[in-house]
This record gives C-alpha cells, structure tokens and sequence, in this order.
C-alpha cells in the first residue's frame, strides 16, 4: 500500500488476494462422500491391482508371491477344512483380554499423571524407560514367571499397549485448558469435583480415540504372544505356514487379521460417535 503524504493525499485502494476455492485440498471445509467413497475404493482396488498384475505376469515367483486368487483359495481351504474360525476366536479373546488389561491400568495411570505433578514425577520415570525397552526380550523372563499357558501371552499383549495407553492419555490431559480448571475452582469446587466433573469429562473423547488407536499394537504383538507354545490362533497359523513356506496361507492370515483390524476401527470409532457427539468438530 502506498504511504500517505501531501504529494499523495489518497492511498492507493488496498489489493486483496482471496483464496481460490478447492474441494481436493480444503483445509476442514468439509469434503463430498462420493468423492470421499471414491478414493477409499481406489485406495484399496489400486494395489489388488497392482499385485494381480504383477502376479499375473510372473516378475515375482508364486511361492513368495502368489496371486489374490490363490490367496482366497488358501483362505477358503483354511475355514472349511483347517477350522480357522476357531484359531480367529481365540486370537479375538487373547486380544481382548490383554488389551483391556491394558486399558484398566494404563488409563488410570495417564489421568494420575496429566493430572498431577506429584504422579507425573512418580511414574514418568518408569513409563520413560521400559517404554523404549523391546516387549520381546521380556518373553523368556514371561515363560520363567508365568509358564506356556494363556497369562503369558495376555501378559504379553498388555505390554505391548499399557504404556503407550497411559502417555497418550496424560497428554490428553494436559491439554485441557488452565481456564476450565480455575473456573472450576472459582465456583467452589473441590478437587475431587474438578477430577470427576472436569478432566475426566474432558478427556473421556481422546481416551476413547487413544484405545481405538492402540489396539492395533495390541494385534501388532499377538504373532509374538503366540510363538509361547500355542496350538491354536492366527499367529499360530502364520508361523506354521511359514515354516512350510505357504506364503498364500500366510498373506490371507496377515489380510485377515487386517480385515478384523479394520472393523474394530470403525466400529469403536462409531462407538466414539455416539458417546461423545460434542467432540466431533475436535477428532475431524
């Protein structure tokens, strides 16, 4: 903008530049469902694609990658003649387990610490460090303590998700704003109030979008579960097939396992939807 002086008595008329409209590349503005519909179909038919065709023209051997055909057919043979609905039920209740294990102790542990400096300082030091340690090499030790049954693994998938359940969620917290806390202090509530009418309110939303998210590390960890003399499961059934190198048994294993994966996403993810409506404009 030119300045004003005696020379130039009126400024020149200010240019502005507006935003061209998009609908690809709108920022949280909304986005069409058939187009949203689209790119979720081409997300998953581009790759099918592309391994068929690469299948199809044999640049890779059949024994390691065998065609989506193939693969459907070990899938086949494996539920009407393997009995594999009885290997995804006990994968399901191992996962189930473990996870909610996790879930009852790390949650409580991540509202402690975003809530308070005192519990901040008691286990940040803990959680910091086995965090990072490999769940794998405490396998032998889980053997040692808890034996070949099911504890172990459970005890196994829990580890996998408990520490990652609680620093998600002390985050949470910690975002919550100073400002409702102190008005919550202003009308006279004590601090039990402001923990069960204020924070946990507030951070029940990211508690339910934390454990849709860390369940898929607690199927992450069931393969390493399930090497702990298992006769049954998917983890199971993927180590058997490798070991006679039937990839196609191992990549419907994997897929399925994907698929289950899949539905417990958007099933929590809906579940999220109705309990929390008001939170909506936050997770989009």
């Amino acid at each position: 903008m030119t300045p004003f002086s005696p020379a130039n008595p009126e400024p020149a008329t200010r240019q502005y530049r507006y935003l061209e409209p998009s609908i690809f590349w709108s920022i949280r503005q909304g986005f069409p469902q058939r187009l949203a519909f689209i790119l979720v179909v081409s997300a998953l038919l581009v790759p099918l694609l592309i391994w068929s065709a690469v299948s199809a023209l044999q640049l890779v051997p059949p024994i390691f990658l065998p065609s989506p055909l193939a693969v459907l057919g070990a899938g086949y043979k494996m539920f009407t003649e393997d009995n594999l609905i009885a290997d995804v039920i006990a994968s399901s209740l191992r996962v189930l387990a473990g996870f909610m294990v996790a879930a009852i102790i790390g949650v409580p542990i991540g509202l402690a610490m975003g809530t308070f400096y005192s519990m901040e300082n008691l286990f940040a030091p803990i959680v910091g460090t086995v965090r990072y340690m490999p769940v794998t090499g405490f396998v032998p030790l889980i053997v040692i303590w808890l034996g070949l049954g099911e504890p172990a693994k459970i005890l196994i998938i829990m580890l996998g998700a408990v520490l990652y359940n609680a620093i998600m969620v002390a985050d949470a917290v910690k975002f919550i704003p100073n400002e409702m806390i102190n008005v919550a202090y202003t009308m006279g509530a004590p601090r039990r109030g402001v923990v069960f009418k204020v924070i946990i309110p507030a951070t029940f939303p990211s508690v339910l979008d934390t454990l849709r998210v860390n369940i898929s590390g607690a199927w992450n960890f069931l393969v390493i579960a399930e090497l702990v003399a298992s006769q049954n499961g998917l983890g199971f059934k993927i180590i058997q097939a490798q070991r006679f190198l039937q990839t196609d048994k191992v990549l419907f294993c994997i897929a399925f396992i994907g698929l289950i994966g899949l539905v417990i996403d958007y099933a929590l993810k809906w579940l999220s939807q109705q309990l929390t409506p008001w939170a909506d404009q936050v997770r989009h």
